[in-house]
């Protein structure tokens, strides 16, 4: 069946159409009808031409980290598609009907050879054209914000999760740990050991607190110091000696300093000719786990303080910014994506002044750029990061050792919803809104170059906003 005038005059449109021209359309345009849930055209799709709908409700999504996310709907009278008959690039959406639908399609020419002839149809075709771009871009530009935010939360609760086990850990097995050596201290205050002997025993103690608070012990000879201390004891009898060996070589202690603080007890026949040595070994035990707890709540403030720095939640709007604190945030937070083989190098100006800046909004650069570097290197490369002050600007300069960006799609890396990544895996508003943050907010300047094995981007950013 096809469509009437008077179903094209329920648009605006085609109100300024002759009714020659209105003819021209309906005998043109080739009915599609669509159940609920139909498909109509998939993202990425090359348009497939001008569709009018009138009857019916279609369904607007684009997929987001592999969920097809709705955006919106296009409720009869309406039409569409002009965007990619005019730019002439992939569909951008997925269109699917959610009740039951009427449309006709107008063929690409044919609405090339319409666009052309009537001006007036021309300037309410672009005007929908600049309508539709600003709505999907405003909704984008929000949805990449939320997914670099959902990057990073992912990252922190990923590099918290280690440090919370350790802390959790300490805590567990800390207190059964005092609470027996409570019990080694009565059981030795019952022996009344003379002051001298006590001495040694403490000296030894307090020698392996400084050794493991200061981290001083090789992993090398560490394992070797180990293996030594677990013959001596087997040596001596006792039947756990696994159990000791570790923390006593931990603490560095010496074969010798066992033979020396154990000397009068090797003939004992009481639970004093292995306390000391147990006592000794739990000592160390128990600072280990409360050293280890405490690098845990260290690393988690740093962690917390380096997202509350990222966002600048605690400051106004636009503030004075440390680019090297964004640029180390940014990194920190992106340390659960940057593999084994995967380097970091820095060029810092240690003289390089605060700016004026919008931070969280700054921040937001350095993340796009750092995670495309990520990817593009893949599992092994450089990032290498550089800051200078060139007179009244800063300059930061990030470049990786990945493939390079083709030459084929260089011109068009800025563009919006332009993206070299799979369907779902880039909106390609990325970059074009880090420009947009650099340029437009900063009155800064953001470019690129980039062959095989080396691609740079530079940013450079007055030190004072006008």
């Amino acid at each position: 069946m096809t469509i009437c005038i008077d179903d094209l005059l329920k648009l605006e449109l085609f109100r300024s159409l002759p009714p020659e021209r209105l003819q021209w359309v309906c005998d043109r345009a080739q009915e599609i009808a669509l159940a609920n849930g139909e498909l109509l055209v998939r993202e990425g799709d090359a348009g497939q031409g001008f569709f009018i709908l009138s009857a019916g409700k279609i369904g607007v999504t684009r997929m987001s980290e592999g969920i097809d996310m709705p955006i919106g709907q296009h409720d009869a009278p309406a039409f569409f598609g002009e965007i990619q008959i005019i730019t002439e690039d992939p569909v951008p959406v997925t269109l699917r009907a959610i009740e039951s639908c009427r449309l006709h399609r107008v063929s690409c020419d044919d609405f090339l050879a319409l666009l052309h002839e009537c001006r007036e149809f021309e300037r309410l075709i672009f005007r929908a054209v600049q309508r539709r771009s600003e709505g999907l871009t405003s909704f984008i530009r929000q949805r990449e914000k939320m997914a670099a935010l959902g990057t990073l939360a992912a990252g922190l609760a990923h590099e918290l999760n280690n440090p919370a086990a350790a802390v959790v850990r300490a805590l567990q097995d800390v207190v059964p740990a005092l609470i027996e050596l409570q019990r080694m201290n009565m059981v030795t205050g019952q022996h009344q050991l003379d002051e001298a002997h006590v001495q040694q025993w403490l000296q030894a103690r307090d020698a392996g607190y400084e050794i493991i608070c200061h981290n001083r012990i090789e992993a090398i000879a560490l394992n070797d110091r180990e293996d030594k201390i677990l013959d001596w004891l087997e040596d001596y009898g006792i039947d756990d000696a696994w159990k000791l060996a570790e923390p006593l070589a931990v603490g560095g202690i010496e074969i010798n300093t066992l033979e020396l603080l154990t000397d009068r007890w090797r003939d004992d026949t009481t639970e004093m000719r292995e306390l000391g040595i147990r006592w000794l070994a739990l000592s160390f035990d128990v600072l280990t786990l409360i050293t280890s707890g405490l690098h845990g709540a260290q690393r988690m403030e740093a962690l917390v303080k380096s997202m509350k720095s990222y966002s600048h939640l605690d400051r106004g709007v636009q503030q004075l910014v440390d680019i090297h604190d964004g640029l180390e945030d940014t990194l920190r937070l992106f340390a659960f994506k940057l593999k084994q083989g995967v380097e970091i190098r820095r060029q810092y100006d240690c003289q390089m002044p605060q700016i004026l800046a919008y931070g969280s909004e700054l921040n937001q650069v350095w993340t796009n750029l750092i995670d495309n570097a990520i990817d593009a290197i893949g599992e092994k490369g450089t990032i290498s990061i550089a800051t200078e002050r060139l007179g009244d600007r800063v300059q930061v300069t990030i470049t990786d050792s990945g493939s390079g960006i083709p030459d084929a799609v260089k011109l068009r890396i800025f563009e919006p919803f332009f993206t070299t990544k799979a369907i779902g895996k880039g909106t390609g508003l990325g970059l074009e809104m880090a420009r947009r943050i650099v340029e437009n907010r900063h009155r800064g300047s953001m470019t690129f170059t980039s062959i095989p094995g080396e691609t740079i981007f530079t940013i450079c950013i007055p030190i004072a906003q006008t």
